[in-house]
């Protein structure tokens, strides 16, 4: 009897031992499912290195291909997709940037504004449009660049001026050049104390021995520059009233003509040689003076005609 309660309660322990067993097993299964993800989160970078190697076992081959497909595939082809679209939108950009730049600087160079009487320049362009350099030409505010010499010519221009391009100016009694008292420095000096005077033949002759006809126009030489002579002439045509720089002592006409010249060839001009003082032309030399960091005069001046190596 006792021989049969030690093996009954050997055969209870032994299915105690049996369940705890069986009970503990899904929990250690368990446990290894949740430290699963961190171990294939970690498997990615080891396997894709092994992937392209030779002799690779099948687990890490498959993993490796897997990942290395769609690492070249995904990657790659992002990347690829990356670089097209860069080299699109940057050189579409850059050739809108260029068109862009060529069409506003063209547009500025054929909307510059009209001289207004008096020495006054409207119609200048919005600031910063300068800095996008004209031709190349724009010097450093406050000092202009010395241009190439520039050997004087002599032009055929028209024998008759075409007033419509170049309306004439009238005559004003002591009038002065309008901002000329904002022209610093004594190569300015002639054109802040510039005012119209108006007298009759004899007197400028008694005055002046150095008179030239320009369109029938007279001009007299006085210290380096040339002026209209009002009153020479009742009716005579001047498309400009101030001082005309006389560079290589050129006839007013033959001056203008190469100053007009030279604003061609930089760009400035784009109107006909013509030898006269109109808007068009005076409106060239305010660009160009803004450009260069010379004072707007508007006009053909001794620092201009330097900086744009005439003088």
């Amino acid at each position: 009897m006792k021989k049969l309660m030690r093996i009954f309660v050997v055969l209870i322990c032994s299915l105690g031992l049996v369940s705890v067993a069986y009970t503990a097993q899904p929990e250690e299964n368990k446990s290894q499912k949740k430290k699963q993800p961190q171990t294939v989160q970690h498997a990615p970078p080891t396997t894709t290195g092994h992937a392209t190697g030779a002799g690779a076992s099948p687990k890490k081959t498959s993993m490796g291909a897997y990942e290395g497909k769609k690492g070249q595939t995904s990657t790659g082809a992002y990347q690829g997709q990356k670089g097209k679209q860069g080299q699109t939108s940057t050189g579409a950009y850059q050739g809108q940037k260029g068109k862009q730049g060529q069409t506003s600087t063209g547009t500025y160079q054929r909307q510059t504004g009209k001289a207004a009487k008096g020495g006054k320049v409207t119609g200048a362009g919005k600031p910063g449009e300068i800095s996008t350099t004209t031709a190349g030409k724009t010097a450093t505010a406050g000092a202009a660049k010395a241009g190439k010499p520039f050997k004087p010519q002599h032009f055929n221009v028209p024998k008759q001026p075409n007033t419509a391009k170049a309306p004439p100016v009238k005559f004003q009694q002591g009038k002065h050049i309008e901002g000329s008292q904002n022209w610093q420095g004594q190569n300015y000096t002639v054109f802040r104390n510039y005012k119209s005077e108006w007298h009759d033949q004899n007197w400028w002759h008694s005055h002046h021995n150095n008179i030239v006809f320009v369109f029938g126009a007279p001009y007299y030489w006085n210290a380096g520059y040339w002026f209209p002579a009002w009153g020479y002439y009742p009716n005579a045509y001047y498309a400009w009233d101030g001082p005309i720089y006389a560079y290589n002592r050129l006839p007013p006409d033959q001056v203008i003509a190469n100053v007009q010249t030279v604003l061609q060839q930089q760009g400035y001009y784009q109107g006909e040689v013509d030898g006269l003082l109109g808007p068009q032309t005076r409106a060239a030399l305010a660009d160009y003076q803004r450009a260069s960091g010379l004072p707007e005069t508007a006009a053909v001046d001794q620092p201009t005609l330097q900086s744009l190596g005439m003088a």
